[in-house]
């Protein structure tokens, strides 16, 4: 669903809010957060959204701990309040460079910004168990593909101000550095949790060594790209399985199988798309 379609639910979204503290750290929306109530109510939307401390938050943004809001707030989203915590806002804008530097890795020394936009939005789908069964396989598309311009303001002044990349946004083409030094000081930029999920995956048994000797070695490795992304599966893979459990016991099992039909739904419909 496209970012201005919410405009219209605005109303709804300040009554939710005014049922939390005055103290809220951040409060957003996003496209897919708004679907219609199935049965008899249908003129009638649900809204599906979640709270979570500010320090939980930061920790996410900052580390990648379970790239759950994280990676929702790696694509464009409706900011409808948000307070002066500075090291919140500065976390914020870590999470979207951190973002940029993991697609570049997983990325060839050229290509479209639509490339990158989609490698971005597919960061945390990466390893998520609902990719597989339950999701529109077509998903990052259809988010990238009608926001993209929602996309190029989000991370405009990110890849201007990237010292390693030659961003051409008059053609929408973009260049990188791709030498195992350029790799391997953005592999040392990475967030924590994925430079220590790199080192599980690549150091052997007995070994123990530190995490920067098994970037500098990543970074020299033709298969680099690949190595991140297991990374970020090995990060998303254990949260989707967590979250999707949470929902059956908080929304409730009747409210879980109506909401997981829907999606099953969308993931037959994209998959006739894709096929006719």
């Amino acid at each position: 669903m496209a970012l201005q379609t919410l405009q219209s639910s605005w109303v709804t979204f300040r009554k939710i809010l005014s049922h939390f503290p005055e103290e809220l750290s951040l409060a957003f929306v996003y496209g897919s957060g708004v679907y219609r109530q199935a049965g008899p109510s249908s003129d009638q939307k649900l809204i599906k959204y979640g709270v979570i401390s500010t320090n939980v938050l930061i920790e996410d943004l900052l580390n990648w701990n379970n790239l759950y809001i994280a990676g929702r707030l790696q694509k464009p989203v409706k900011i409808i309040s948000v307070n002066e915590d500075v090291t919140l806002r500065s976390a914020l804008d870590r999470n979207l460079k951190s973002a940029v530097t993991a697609a570049f890795l997983m990325l060839p020394e050229s290509f479209s910004e639509e490339d990158l936009f989609i490698e971005i939005a597919g960061l945390s789908y990466s390893g998520d168990f609902r990719m597989v069964v339950g999701e529109d396989k077509t998903k990052v598309l259809n988010i990238v593909k009608p926001n993209i311009a929602h996309f190029r303001e989000l991370y405009g002044s990110i890849l201007q101000e990237n010292p390693q990349v030659v961003y051409k946004s008059q053609q929408g083409w973009l260049e990188i550095d791709k030498s195992p030094e350029g790799q391997f000081t953005q592999l040392m930029t990475l967030p924590k949790t994925l430079q220590q999920q790199i080192n599980h995956i690549m150091d052997p048994p007995g070994k123990n060594r530190d995490v920067e000797e098994t970037l500098f070695q990543v970074a020299h490795d033709p298969d680099c790209g690949d190595v991140v992304r297991l990374g970020l599966s090995a990060i998303v893979r254990p949260s989707s399985i967590r979250q999707s459990t949470k929902g059956i016991f908080t929304a409730g099992l009747k409210k879980s199988v109506i909401y997981s039909s829907l999606k099953l739904h969308k993931m037959w419909k994209g998959w006739l798309r894709k096929t006719s």
